[in-house]
C-alpha cells in the first residue's frame, strides 16, 4: 500500500491548482485522475462547446492567460491543451487512469485515510477532494429513464452534436447556460426545438460596451462570500447565466436568451412536470419565470447603473441599452412526442452531488460535503470547487485559487493571513 502525505481527487482546475500551490509549499502529494487531466471537460461536454467566462478570467495558480484574445472565449478542447500544459509547467504528480472505488478511515491509524482504486489501495494523512461542482444529472419526475415512448432521453452531459441524434423533434428540458445552448445549436442545424422552460437566470452577454463578467467582478458580486447570504441552501443552487461563449456579433443574432431563441424557431413551454409514456404535461407557468427572471436582470443592470455614476465611468462605457421583454407566444400544457415528432429528449436540468464512493461522514443534507472554507469536520479532510463554497465564483476557473490557498494554508500550518494574500494575479 503506497502511501503520501496528501491525496487530491481530481486533476481538474481546483485539483491542478490544489496541486500547484502544494508544490510550491514542497509538500508531499499525489493527484489521482479516473481519466486524464480534465476528464470531464474530454468526456461530458458538447463538441461546440466554448467557455463562458471571456479569456482574461483564465487564471491559475502562477499562471494566467497570454494570448491575443483576452476577450474572446476558449473552446472545451482548448481548455484542455491548457490544463495539460499547466500540470506540465510544474510536473503535477497527477496520476491517470485511476478510479476511486471508496474513501474511508484507515486501519493503521485514525488520523489517516484509505483511498481505494481500481489499482491498488492508498494511505494518506490528508485529502483533498476536487472532483468538481458536477456530480450526478438530475431528472425531473418521468425522464429518469433511457426511454419516453418514441423518445430516447439523454442527459446535457451525453450530448455531443446533432448529428449524432435520432432524425426528428427534440425536447429540451431545462433553460440555463447548458439547455439553452443545446437548443440553440439544435434549432440552427434544422431541428424543431421545444425547451421547456423552469427557473432561469437572464443576463445579456455585454452591458454598456463590456462583458457581463466584468461588470460581476466590478460590482464585487463575485467576490461576495457565503456568510454573505442568508440561504445557503439557494445561493448554491443558483442557476447558471442564460449565456453562451461567443461575442456578440459573431453572428447575425448571437444572443440564446428566450426571446432570442424564440425567433430563431424554438418553441418555448412552461417546466416539464411529469411524463405518462409518450405523453409529456408542462406546466402554464411560462410567463411567470420570464417576470422572474427579467425582475431580477433589471436589479443587476440597475447596481450596474449605479456602479457607473459612482465611479464617475459614465463617458468611459456606453449608454445602457437595455434587453427587450421577451414576447411570449401561446405554449402547450400537454405534448404527445410521437404526434410532435420528437425523437430525442435532451435533460438539462443541472446536478445533484453525487459522491457514491465516499465513506467518511461529512456528507451533508443534500449529499453536498459539509464544510467551512474547504475544511471539513474530520482532521485532515478537505474540499476545493464546490458550488459557492466560500464565494460566489468558487466553481470557476480563477475562483477555484481562493479556495485552494486557505486549503493548503490550513493543511501545510500556514495563517489565514497567508491564504488571504495569495490571489489570482499573486500566486507562484
Amino acid at each position: 500500500m503506497p502511501t503520501v502525505d496528501t491525496l487530491v481527487i481530481g486533476a481538474g482546475h481546483a485539483g491542478l491548482a490544489t496541486s500547484r500551490l502544494l508544490a510550491v509549499a514542497g509538500h508531499d502529494h499525489v493527484v489521482l485522475e479516473r481519466g486524464q487531466v480534465g476528464e470531464r471537460w474530454r468526456s461530458e461536454r458538447w463538441d461546440s462547446l466554448h467557455l463562458l467566462t471571456p479569456n482574461w478570467m483564465l487564471q491559475l495558480p502562477g499562471s494566467r492567460y497570454g494570448g491575443s484574445d483576452p476577450d474572446g472565449f476558449t473552446p472545451a478542447s482548448g481548455f484542455v491543451e491548457m490544463l495539460e500544459a499547466y500540470a506540465a509547467s510544474f510536473a503535477a504528480p497527477v496520476v491517470e487512469g485511476t478510479t476511486v472505488e471508496e474513501v474511508r478511515h484507515s486501519e493503521r491509524a485514525t488520523s489517516r485515510y484509505a483511498v481505494s482504486t481500481d489499482a491498488g489501495t492508498w494511505d494518506a494523512r490528508n485529502l483533498v477532494i476536487a472532483t468538481g461542482a458536477h456530480g450526478h444529472p438530475v431528472f425531473p419526475a418521468g425522464t429518469d429513464r433511457s426511454h419516453m415512448g418514441p423518445a430516447r432521453v439523454i442527459a446535457a452531459r451525453d450530448y455531443r452534436n446533432p448529428d449524432l441524434l435520432a432524425p426528428g423533434g427534440v425536447l429540451v428540458v431545462g433553460a440555463s447556460a447548458s439547455g439553452v445552448q443545446i437548443a440553440d445549436e439544435l434549432v440552427h442545424s434544422g431541428r424543431q426545438v421545444t425547451l421547456a422552460v423552469g427557473r432561469h437566470t437572464r443576463m445579456p452577454r455585454t452591458y454598456r460596451g463590456m462583458d457581463i463578467y466584468w461588470w460581476l467582478e466590478a460590482t464585487g458580486r463575485l467576490a461576495r462570500t457565503i456568510e454573505e447570504r442568508a440561504d445557503l441552501a439557494a445561493a448554491r443552487r443558483e442557476n447558471s447565466l442564460q449565456l453562451i461563449g461567443r461575442r456578440e456579433g459573431d453572428q447575425p443574432d448571437s444572443s440564446v436568451d428566450l426571446g432570442a431563441l424564440q425567433r430563431r424557431g424554438v418553441r418555448l413551454t412552461g417546466r416539464l412536470v411529469e411524463t405518462s409514456g409518450h405523453v409529456v404535461h408542462l406546466a402554464d407557468d411560462l410567463p411567470e419565470w420570464v417576470r422572474e427572471a427579467d425582475r431580477a436582470m433589471h436589479r443587476f443592470l440597475d447596481a450596474v447603473d449605479d456602479h457607473v455614476q459612482a465611479s464617475r465611468l459614465t463617458n468611459e462605457v456606453w449608454p445602457p441599452l437595455r434587453p427587450g421583454p421577451v414576447p411570449l407566444s401561446p405554449s402547450p400544457t400537454r405534448l404527445d412526442l410521437r404526434t410532435e415528432g420528437i425523437t430525442t429528449v435532451v435533460v438539462a436540468a443541472g446536478y445533484r452531488p453525487d459522491h457514491p464512493w465516499l465513506r467518511l461522514p461529512i456528507l451533508a443534507a443534500d449529499g453536498s460535503i459539509a464544510q467551512r472554507r474547504g475544511r471539513t469536520e474530520l482532521p485532515g479532510v478537505y474540499t476545493v470547487g464546490q458550488r459557492f463554497q466560500h464565494r460566489r465564483d468558487s466553481a470557476f476557473i480563477r475562483g477555484a485559487t481562493y479556495d485552494a490557498a486557505a486549503v493548503v494554508a490550513h493543511l501545510t500550518d500556514h495563517s489565514p493571513e497567508d491564504a488571504s494574500a495569495i490571489t489570482p494575479e499573486s500566486a507562484a
